[in-house]
């Protein structure tokens, strides 16, 4: 072309050849000729994936007993709440596993800082401090190392594409490279990832879909307690969570978070329930604490911390008009003890339970907990598993629970009382009765 359409300009326009592409394509070209042909059902290797231990319990059941070789992992959760040092710990604890641990966020001097904090052997960690995605793959090949972490996939770019980091096109990208590499050279590869305002993981929604397994921090990050749950797991179950606690050096597994969610107080303090709640296939117990007070500024105040305080209304409204407590002139504040975030419906009785044992200024006994839903007609309906969580109750030394009665529970243990109740008035006959 001799004339610019655009400018106007004469003998101005410049061929330019974009040599990596082009190569991308030519290999791509020549990978889907040597295709292999479709197989059948039975003709497919069904032989289980070879695994490798990260020396923590809680991270090999979330994975599914270990992370699987030329895995793609994505750990994703809000800044400060503990992802660089979850992945930091893996290497440091991990003896006998070479990792590369690619920094993009911190200098070596900042990762070699925080490791000393952490404490462990470092010996089979190397540290490359880099953001070149093309250099970044040269290193692993020339390493073979047996576990890869990038720090963060917002922070790497590769020359391939003329946007800035963090953006779509790179982000899509650079993590495209990496399934390659971790695929072709059965290297599994975990990346650090960001979270939006609202939430949810940055970059574009592909990123999720191209990776095989994608964990999720949650929890205060003033709280003490942290959760990391399975949202995607192709080589095991996503129903799993994993409880950890943050410490001055570093993140410490929860074996049991029953024992830590439970009452730490004295007994006959009212306005305490405790719950037999279910996230994923783990069943604990964890402390519902409810203050109901008169209104002191006329208007009455809704307050939940790790509870939807649209639910807490809804169950408000519910003890009103099927129950006829009178509690919207009143103030009520609602507390999940850990700073956790609990979703599961079977906290509906506890929350009922903690609101009017402070209403009535009646105290609780501690070897009681409670499971069920609340309806909007003011029936207690049954939940999932509740043979769980009465043998969890059970286990901790509780004497008694309270669980719907249109869900019969049949197999429990001994040492435990199950009361079963319709609804709310039958609640309160039961558990308020002098």
């Amino acid at each position: 072309m001799g004339r610019c359409p655009a400018c106007g300009e004469w003998n101005t326009m410049v061929e330019e050849k974009i040599e990596m592409r082009s190569n991308a394509k030519r290999s791509d070209a020549r990978s889907a000729g040597q295709c292999s042909r479709p197989l059948t059902l039975p003709e497919i290797d069904s032989t289980e994936e070879s695994r490798k231990s990260l020396n923590s319990a809680e991270m090999d059941r979330l994975l599914g007993g270990g992370i699987v070789e030329g895995s793609l992992v994505l750990i994703a959760g809000e800044p400060g709440i503990g992802k660089s040092t979850l992945s930091l710990q893996i290497p440091l604890h991990c003896h006998g596993l070479k990792t590369l641990y690619v920094t993009g966020e911190e200098s070596a001097r900042q990762v070699k800082l925080r490791a000393s904090r952490l404490g462990g052997d470092g010996s089979d960690c190397l540290i490359f401090s880099e953001t070149l995605m093309e250099n970044i793959i040269a290193e692993a090949k020339k390493n073979i190392p047996d576990l890869m972490i990038v720090d963060s996939i917002q922070t790497v770019y590769t020359q391939a594409m003329e946007s800035s980091p963090g953006s779509v096109s790179q982000i899509k990208e650079c993590a495209a490279m990496l399934l390659r590499l971790a695929k072709e050279s059965g290297i599994p590869v975990i990346l650090i990832g960001h979270i939006t305002k609202e939430g949810s993981i940055a970059g574009p929604k592909v990123l999720e879909h191209i990776v095989d397994v994608v964990l999720q921090f949650e929890g205060d990050n003033t709280g003490a307690y942290r959760l990391l749950r399975s949202i995607k797991n192709r080589f095991g179950s996503t129903s799993e969570m994993a409880v950890f606690e943050m410490t001055g050096t570093g993140l410490r597994e929860v074996s049991n978070p029953s024992e830590m969610l439970i009452p730490m107080h004295g007994q006959g303090l009212s306005g305490i329930a405790v719950s037999a709640m279910l996230d994923g296939s783990r069943s604990f117990l964890i402390e519902v604490q409810a203050l109901v007070s008169s209104a002191a500024y006329g208007t009455p105040q809704r307050s939940a911390t790790g509870f939807d305080v649209r639910r807490l209304n809804m169950l408000l409204a519910v003890l009103e008009k099927r129950a006829g407590f009178r509690l919207g002139v009143k103030d009520v504040f609602l507390n999940m003890a850990g700073g956790l975030k609990v979703s599961d419906p079977a906290c509906d009785l506890a929350v009922v339970c903690a609101v009017l044992s402070s209403n009535f200024d009646f105290a609780i006994p501690s070897e009681t907990c409670f499971a069920g839903e609340v309806g909007l007609s003011g029936e207690i309906r049954p939940v999932s598993q509740t043979e769980r969580r009465i043998a969890e109750a059970a286990r901790l030394g509780f004497r008694k629970i309270y669980v719907s009665a249109f869900g019969a529970a049949n197999n429990h243990p001994d040492g435990i009382e199950i009361v079963r109740v319709a609804d709310i008035p039958a609640l309160c006959r039961s558990l308020f009765k002098q």
